[in-house]
């Protein structure tokens, strides 16, 4: 059962929060018999158990947050318990030795307090309205982040505070020294005074960065200067960065100055290595200095609400090329007709959205192809190998709770059943990275699959690939980890991070797809070829996959319009509970391929096919179908893409120039108009006769200006 593995996990978790409270329990009863060795046994251990929660699973104490019951308060209990115990302990006096104790602990929280408001000005000083990345932007006079313990973790400083204290208290409760206890608590406001003032050093004007006026300044002197053409914006979830990142290959090779614009500032980290220069606008105020720039068009790969607030700019001309297409109706969706321009792949994406009635009128819809598809190798033959390796890649439950938008939860596990129970397959899993995401049973079927991968592993046998395979693998890994990803230290913040991350190298992007084909090489010859793979990762690329696969089993989703680039055999799971016939006249991608039913009984005949091509029937329709999602192969995806750019630059710029003119032909009769009201003024005709009428008219247009 999937609950298996995460069981130990959880007894582990609820033994310490068990343990904790038990600590505090013990704590509370020796505070009050009194019992020595006890009280200090369990105060101890209760906060050298909060320590290493913090460290090693902070996910559990942010649980007992959101009852209230977070750091600041269980330190506080722990403190109160001490004084309390000190307070029954015979020696030591109440009143000029457990006094001063108890003052001293008060103006430790007053320094704790203290520390905390600083580094929320600290943290706010060093906010900017926008983040870089692939831009020098060392004129804003970026600097380190200060410790990450005084700026960001509060409950880690209140706790790292605490210990010299406690300590000290401690050996007095044991000892009825109250010294101990006055040098545990000076060691922490000395501790505590040194971190408030090395962290004030943010403050100061040397590391503060500029405000946002001398920001926004700076930023459009570098538009100014690097006068981008297009740009790709792009706004979403966590989950949801793999939707740009299928586009930077494309974005990189355009003839343009391309920019890609983000919305949220954690999504700055989510793109993929990039020379692309990347601007994120957090706020919609500072995304309109993009208007005053050079672009001129921006492609658009996903739908998102903050969409609406770019199209705004009325400078710059908007294509959607969505990230990826399939017959699934979220393919055409009604709000496309918000843009300028639609991009589709081929013709097949024009009919649909003919047929879907959505408001995307055809003059509006440009044929592109899908330049990325190019890494995709052509079929080549059936295997001849020992091996058929058939991929099985299925989409995710999506959000309407169509139980024909993935295979996983009704027929996942059947297909899986049928592949491993031909020895002549190699079978590669790799599930969509939102699989569970909607509906848990997804998530479930999805577990259950890959424990009936793993144990068919367990009953194949043969010869592994040696040890200098395994360590080719890793020398592989750690050169592309190098080169496709930035190290920082733990304190590092946004401003760090934009320092680190300037103008890069011109050549990284050639790099890196050179160590991304030695990886991929490294990373198959690592593993036998009768052993079936469980690709969840990033890496490798699904289209990597296809290279590896004779075969693709998935859904009504992009990765069949992918797969068909290959000219491949594929196969398309029906849990929609339509007919065969009905479903592949609503599904054209699925018309060049066999057709599964839930009970995936057809997959026998399926193999057949592949390892003998007389028996495929659909050979001759893979090759009109490619050409009827994807387009022709002459031109090439890239030069109808760049095409595309240039002819929607164009009608940017023919805008422009339109406005331009309109503008200076009102801009006389507006003057001509100003000259005449001055006169009437003069005359003591115009609205200006009366200061009250002019104040209301003045507010007035004001408003509907």
């Amino acid at each position: 059962m999937p609950s298996a593995g995460l069981a130990p996990r959880r007894i582990v978790q609820l033994s310490a929060l068990l343990a904790m409270f038990a600590f505090l329990t013990a704590q509370i009863v020796s505070a009050l018999l009194p019992n020595v060795p006890v009280f200090v046994a369990a105060s101890a251990a209760g906060l050298l158990l909060d320590v290493y929660l913090q460290y090693r699973d902070p996910g559990l104490l942010s649980l007992l947050g959101k009852v209230r019951f977070d750091v600041t308060v269980r330190q506080l209990l722990r403190d109160m318990l001490i004084m309390v115990g000190l307070l029954r302990i015979d020696g030591i006096n109440p009143t000029h030795e457990q006094a001063p104790l108890l003052i001293a602990i008060c103006v430790l929280y007053a320094l704790h307090f203290a520390c905390h408001a600083v580094s929320v000005l600290v943290r706010r000083s060093r906010t900017l309205p926008i983040v870089t990345r692939n831009i020098d932007a060392s004129a804003l006079r970026l600097t380190a982040a200060p410790p990450r313990i005084l700026a960001r973790r509060q409950g880690h400083r209140l706790l790292a505070l605490s210990v010299p204290a406690t300590a000290g208290l401690l050996v007095t409760a044991a000892t009825t020294n109250a010294l101990w206890g006055g040098i545990g608590e000076g060691v922490a406001v000395a501790l505590a005074l040194g971190g408030i003032v090395h962290l004030g050093t943010w403050l100061l004007p040397k590391k503060r960065a500029g405000n946002e006026a001398k920001v926004m300044e700076w930023l459009d002197a570098w538009l100014a200067e690097y006068q981008p053409t297009v740009a790709m914006y792009f706004s979403g979830g966590t989950t949801s960065a793999y939707q740009a990142n299928m586009w930077l290959s494309t974005l990189s090779q355009i003839d343009a100055r391309p920019l890609i614009v983000l919305r949220e500032r954690f999504m700055v980290q989510k793109i993929d290595a990039t020379d692309v220069p990347i601007i994120c606008f957090p706020k919609v105020s500072t995304m309109f200095s993009l208007e005053n720039s050079t672009l001129k068009m921006m492609l658009h790969p996903a739908n998102a609400a903050k969409t609406s607030q770019v199209l705004r700019i009325p400078t710059i001309k908007h294509a959607f090329i969505n990230h990826g297409e399939s017959d699934k109706l979220s393919s055409c969706n009604p709000y496309a007709k918000a843009y300028d321009e639609v991009w589709v792949a081929g013709p097949a994406a024009r009919e649909r959205y003919a047929l879907a009635e959505v408001g995307v009128e055809d003059k509006n819809i440009v044929e592109v192809g899908r330049p990325q598809l190019t890494p995709i190798r052509l079929f080549s033959g059936p295997p001849t190998g020992t091996y058929t390796t058939v991929l099985y890649a299925p989409t995710w439950e999506g959000w309407d709770g169509n139980p024909g938008n993935t295979s996983v939860v009704l027929a996942g596990e059947n297909i899986v059943r049928h592949l491993l129970a031909d020895e002549g397959v190699r079978l590669l899993y790799k599930p969509h990275p939102m699989t569970g995401s909607v509906d848990p049973r997804a998530g479930a079927a999805n577990d259950r699959i890959m424990a009936m991968i793993r144990e068919a592993n367990t009953r194949r046998s043969g010869a592994r690939p040696g040890p200098e395979a395994a360590a080719e693998l890793a020398r592989r890994t750690a050169e592309l980890d190098t080169l496709t990803s930035t190290a920082f230290r733990t304190s590092a913040d946004e401003m760090e991070r934009m320092l680190l991350q300037g103008a890069p190298r011109g050549d990284r992007e050639a790099e890196i797809a050179r160590a991304t084909t030695a990886w991929e090489s490294a990373f198959w010859a690592s593993f036998p070829a009768w052993e079936h793979q469980i690709v969840t990762g990033p890496r490798p690329a699904i289209f990597t996959c296809f290279n590896e696969a004779d075969l693709l089993i998935s859904d009504v989703s992009s990765v069949v319009s992918d797969w068909l680039s290959s000219e491949k055999p594929y196969a398309v799971a029906n849990t929609s509970g339509m007919p065969e016939s009905a479903f592949r006249a609503g599904f054209p991608t699925v018309s060049a391929g066999a057709i599964l039913s839930p009970a995936a009984d057809g997959v026998p005949a399926l193999l057949d096919a592949v390892r003998h091509p007389e028996r495929d029937e659909f050979t001759a329709a893979r090759a009109e179908l490619k050409e009827h999602l994807l387009g022709p192969s002459d031109p090439p995806s890239l030069a109808r893409f760049d095409a595309a750019i240039a002819e929607l630059c164009t009608k940017a710029d023919e805008r422009r120039v339109r406005m331009t003119a309109r503008l200076a032909a009102e801009i006389p009769s507006q003057r001509g108009a100003a000259e005449d009201s001055a006169h009437e003024s003069e005359q003591g005709l115009g609205p200006d006769a009366d200061s009250s009428d002019s104040e209301d008219n003045g507010a007035e247009d004001s408003v509907n200006a």
